[in-house]
């Protein structure tokens, strides 16, 4: 049998999958996608992307396709056991990212966008209806075997979710817990909601959860009382009517799916074996409380795409791509365990804890302290880098503010200007102090840009990036007077004064043989 050649393979075309090719089809690489299934999914599985993923999505090209099918979004409401309306969450600074904070999609539509996406670009291959029945690794790649031949990858990337193939046809186990309450899922058309912000409702007889979407679709779900329902078996019509009698009337056509599952809470005990990855779900699972589901596998992929590209064009040395699972673990675990804290909190069953958590957010809320920490959701896990791919200063992420771009004279948003690789932004430094900067970073070929700190205009061979709003300001603030060396995916791999760069060779893994030649 033919064997086809490419530098990564990606095992599943759900919305991860999709992600990962979509991005490494951006840096270059040639892509094969491999699903079992012969369509996308028709069921809108995924329900809310939030502002770091349309970030991560505006670096694979898509961000004007998804503009056309996201709700704008403002967070999400909650209620107490009475009905009451006690906070709303959203963002702390809004736009920050670049884009709206919290967004309801329909994942139907996402996989149509990606999936024309993909189809557009000629290095990326989708084969849809083919699943993978075995693979082998060796020191050059992997081998694919699938029913209708054989494929060759430098990578393998598993994006096949909860039950992927990639994870169990290596051993690999998932630790955590499974929960034994049933939840009732309905997403439904034609309906009346058109508030585009989430609503929680905690009210211990019936938790329950309704998040409008757009053109009249909306999602409700309801956990259920013992005898109603078991979890992956379809509930009658008249559970789903009586379930949503309060909220509105309903007729059997206009429920487009309805599901009862129980939630997960497990991570997969490595995430790496080899040349292989496990990316979105088959590597982690979580309550949907939080809504960070689907985001938490776009991070994944906006973490390892560019390490891969890099790998292969000889900028990092291979052992950078231990740095995935060293990176993304301990966010990905705290913001499991914060998704199960959430439903434990937000969706109890027990009236006297609901009666407690209702009096206790009123105390917090009367101070302005309390009130910022629940209103900005502080409680979510900060995905800041403690280890990995980061030197001294690094480890944080810059937003993406609007800039004016001397090089151009057009006002455009950061990201745009700093293209997808490695940038070096000197901060309020001088323009003498470039040149040893860019020889201390010439491994990983970084563009050089200078942000000034006060109203003038310098002159120099070095492009000026200028602030217009105060939002390039406030995000260099804390790299006044110093270079900044900024990965692909945004995060600060390192800041340091002119004249004292830290051992960003041996730090950052650059390739041992691009090192001897610089």
């Amino acid at each position: 049998m033919l064997t086809r050649q490419f530098d990564v393979a990606v095992a599943g075309a759900g919305p991860v999958g999709m992600t990962a090719a979509a991005l490494l089809v951006r840096l270059g690489l040639d892509v094969v996608v491999l699903e079992r299934n012969a369509a996308t999914s028709d069921e809108p599985k995924a329900i809310s992307i939030d502002d770091e993923a349309l970030r991560i999505y505006q670096a694979a090209g898509l961000q004007e396709r998804l503009l056309d099918i996201i709700v704008p979004g403002t967070g999400t409401r909650y209620y107490n056991a009475s009905g009451r309306p006690v906070f709303q969450a959203r963002a702390a600074r809004p736009y920050r990212l670049g884009h709206p904070f919290k967004n309801p999609f329909a994942q139907p539509d996402l996989e149509r966008e990606l999936m024309a996406h993909l189809r557009s670009h000629s290095n990326a291959t989708v084969m849809m209806g083919t699943e993978l029945l075995a693979f082998t690794q060796d020191a050059d790649g992997v081998e694919l075997k699938c029913r209708d031949g054989l494929v060759r990858a430098r990578y393998l990337l598993g994006c096949d979710g909860g039950r992927s193939t990639v994870r169990e046809y290596q051993g690999i186990g998932m630790t955590g817990e499974s929960y034994s309450d049933v939840w009732l899922v309905a997403d439904v058309l034609g309906d009346p909601h058109d508030e585009r912000y989430g609503m929680h409702h905690g009210d211990p007889d019936r938790p329950h959860v309704i998040i409008p979407g757009r053109d009249g679709r909306c999602r409700y779900e309801f956990l259920l009382h013992p005898g109603e329902g078991e979890a992956g078996v379809r509930p009658p019509f008249s559970l789903v009517k009586s379930l949503l009698a309060p909220f509105r009337t309903l007729e059997p056509a206009e429920v487009e799916r309805v599901v009862t599952y129980r939630f997960n809470a497990v991570v997969a005990d490595k995430w790496r074996h080899g040349r292989t990855f496990l990316l979105g779900d088959a590597a982690h699972m979580m309550p949907p409380f939080a809504g960070q589901g689907l985001n938490s596998g776009i991070r994944d992929v906006a973490n390892l795409a560019w390490k891969i590209a890099d790998v292969l064009a000889g900028r990092l040395d291979e052992s950078a791509l231990d740095s995935y699972e060293a990176e993304r673990r301990p966010h990905a675990e705290a913001t499991v365990r914060l998704s199960v804290r959430w439903g434990e909190v937000v969706m109890t069953t027990n009236p006297r804890f609901a009666e407690r958590r209702d009096a206790l957010i009123d105390r917090v809320l009367s101070t302005q302290d309390g009130r910022s920490f629940l209103e900005e959701m502080r409680y979510r896990p900060r995905q800041v880098y403690r280890s990995g791919l980061v030197s001294r200063g690094g480890g944080e992420v810059v937003g993406q503010p609007r800039v004016f771009d001397t090089a151009t004279s057009r006002i455009v948003m950061l990201d745009d200007i700093l293209g997808a690789g490695w940038a070096l932004i000197g901060v309020g430094v001088g323009l003498d102090c470039y040149l040893g900067a860019v020889g201390a970073t010439s491994p990983v070929a970084p563009s050089v840009f200078h942000v000034p700190v006060d109203d003038r205009l310098p002159v120099g061979d070095v492009r000026v990036l200028v602030d217009v709003d105060g939002g390039l300001d406030l995000e260099f603030a804390p790299y006044r007077g110093k270079f900044v060396l900024l990965r692909p995916d945004r995060f600060v791999a390192a800041a340091w004064e002119p004249g004292d760069p830290p051992a960003l060779a041996s730090d950052l893994s650059w390739s041992l043989e691009r090192k001897a030649v610089s």
